[in-house]
């Protein structure tokens, strides 16, 4: 699958930039509340060293109502701050959750038909709400970490710089560890991801599966391969645990030291001199603490941040795919189509070097109905895949009214495409909302006339609810005839130019055939029509049959001339009129 090189930061561009006052609002929140912070720490010595000593009441309220006044501004802006970066974060999740499925729905066919549906709703949803981690917790603890840092550093060389430097040590070294174990960590997120949506995925797939599962008497197998999943997940998730165990256990050593042990030695050693006040002595202990608080803090949330750092990196991963509008030759934008497709020595492989089509060559009028039959696994459906532009042939070249496929804006033609396909997809919903999904704007005159068309109202009318009827996931509540009927409908309504039916009366009884076959003759007419069908009685007035075999066209012409010749289709058509 090709890439292109685009950086998820530019997503975030779009997403900040427009809201970036709201930002900077909450940086200037997070400056306020750090240098609030600072002011019972530094009121300690004066506290210490000069009210208590002197009974100095005066100063001693003026330093109450100043020290409770910067709690308040602290309370105050965590508050405000919690508010607007927790709205930013959520904001940006969900833009961003737009923008990653914006993108999926743009890839190319090929790249859905080697991913798991299960897996790519975990990438859209899981994935990015690391950032929430990085706008809220992370851009808090980064700045505010840093001002607090700097400051305290700066008030600590003021007390003593020779205590600061000795407590500085243990902390520079656990930041060394710090970053060792991110390190180490930050892999082990990326292959968490992907564990997570393989068993997310197999487990949407097992749901979607239950009748058939419940059929085969399988709970019990699903159940362990289900298991096994969950195993993967648990080992990975041990190996992130002992990472961080080390680096917590650092933390409450290194840190300990620096805050107890050098503070409680050395300190004390320079107050029985008399080198700093009890005033100093406690101030510097509060700023130390003051410092030490936010890396505590980052060593907690650093799992946390990885982890986000990981999912995007499987967000970007996935929004470097190249989309089918990005391909560069595809410059030539269809405004209108009378239909006419030609197929030049046309190949095709789903893996390499395992064609599964070898120099199709074929062509069709505008207005004609093109029949493909054949065995199963002969390569129909790619024909009719092809044709769609839902792939691209890997020689040769696909002509749409003289224009090269390569070339066509792929948005452009597919407004006049319309398709029923083998499986017949809908969605949960009303049967109204289904028919009207490629319009959903159409007229109750036009809708009632797609349903009329596809005899949708011949099972509707019974229902209490009519086309308003619930019809659940992939319409499970109707029969597969009725489903059918309602593809068909659908694309009745769309009044393509293009049809495409894959087995488009499969599903039908034989009374519910006979009525969509005077449908489907309204509709094919006027329109190229690409109809794969096993039963071969509903393309006996086709304009052109085509027998595939293996990959290629073994026979080719209309159902008369191709009897005549006693070959391929003639002991097809013959067998099943047996049946």
């Amino acid at each position: 699958m090709a890439e292109k090189k685009v950086s998820i930061l530019k997503a975030f561009k779009t997403i900040i930039w427009p809201r970036r006052k709201l930002v900077f609002v909450g940086l200037l929140l997070i400056v306020i509340s750090k240098a609030a912070s600072f002011v019972a720490p530094v009121s300690l010595r004066y506290f210490l060293d000069d009210i208590v000593p002197n009974k100095d009441y005066e100063f001693l309220k003026i330093l109450v109502i100043v020290v409770v006044l910067s709690f308040l501004v602290q309370a105050v802006m965590s508050f405000l701050l919690t508010k607007v970066l927790s709205i930013q974060a959520q904001y940006m999740i969900s833009q961003l959750r737009a923008q990653v499925q914006k993108q999926v729905l743009s890839l190319p066919i090929r790249f859905f038909d080697n991913t798991k549906s299960g897996a790519l709703v975990s990438r859209i949803m899981s994935d990015v709400e690391g950032v929430r981690n990085l706008i809220g917790t992370g851009l808090v603890q980064l700045v505010g970490g840093t001002i607090t840092a700097i400051v305290s550093i700066i008030l600590l060389i003021r007390i003593s710089t020779t205590m600061t430097l000795l407590t500085f040590l243990p902390l520079v070294l656990f930041a060394f560890i710090a970053l060792k174990a991110f390190k180490i960590i930050r892999p082990v997120f990326r292959e968490r991801g992907k564990i997570n949506a393989e068993v997310k995925g197999r487990l949407t797939e097992t749901l979607g599966g239950i009748r058939v599962i419940k059929g085969f008497n399988a709970e019990v197998q699903e159940a362990k391969v289900f298991e096994k999943g969950v195993d993967r997940l648990f080992q990975n998730v041990k190996k992130s645990l002992t990472a961080t165990a080390v680096m917590t256990s650092s933390s409450t050593f290194l840190l300990g030291l620096a805050t107890t042990g050098i503070m409680m030695g050395f300190g004390g050693h320079l107050l029985m001199e008399g080198q700093i006040t009890e005033g100093q002595y406690f101030e510097f202990t509060f700023l130390l603490a003051l410092m030490v608080a936010p890396i505590v803090q980052m060593s907690n949330i650093g799992s946390q941040l990885t982890e986000a750092l990981a999912g995007l990196d499987r967000t970007e991963e996935l929004m470097n795919q190249l989309t089918e509008g990005e391909e560069k030759e595809r410059v030539i934008k269809l405004s209108k189509i009378n239909g006419k497709v030609k197929f030049e020595n046309v190949s095709f492989a789903y893996e390499e070097d395992k064609e599964v089509l070898h120099n199709i060559s074929f062509e069709a009028n505008s207005g004609d109905v093109i029949a493909l039959v054949g065995s199963s696994g002969s390569g129909k459906s790619t024909i009719a895949g092809l044709a769609a532009s839902f792939l691209n042939p890997d020689s040769g070249r696909i002509m749409i009214d003289d224009q090269d496929m390569a070339k066509v804006d792929l948005v452009s033609f597919r407004q006049f495409l319309g398709v029923v396909l083998q499986d017949d997809f809908l969605f949960e919903g009303t049967i109204r909302n289904n028919v009207l999904f490629p319009r959903p704007n159409a007229s109750e005159e036009e809708l009632h006339a797609a349903i009329k068309a596809a005899y949708v109202n011949e099972f509707t009318n019974r229902f209490d609810d009519g086309l308003d009827t619930l019809i659940g996931e992939r319409g499970v509540k109707l029969s597969g005839g009725q489903r059918q009927r309602i593809a068909i409908a659908r694309a009745v309504l769309a009044n393509p130019r293009i049809l495409i039916l894959d087995e488009a009366t499969s599903n039908l009884d034989t009374e519910s055939e006979a009525l969509i076959q005077k449908s489907l003759a309204e509709l094919t007419k006027g329109r190229t029509t690409f109809v794969i069908a096993h039963r071969l009685s509903t393309i006996r007035k086709a304009n052109q049959i085509l027998v595939i075999e293996d990959g290629r066209i073994a026979e080719q012409g209309t159902h008369d001339e191709l009897i005549a010749k006693e070959g391929r289709y003639y002991n097809l058509f013959t067998y099943q009129a047996r049946i």
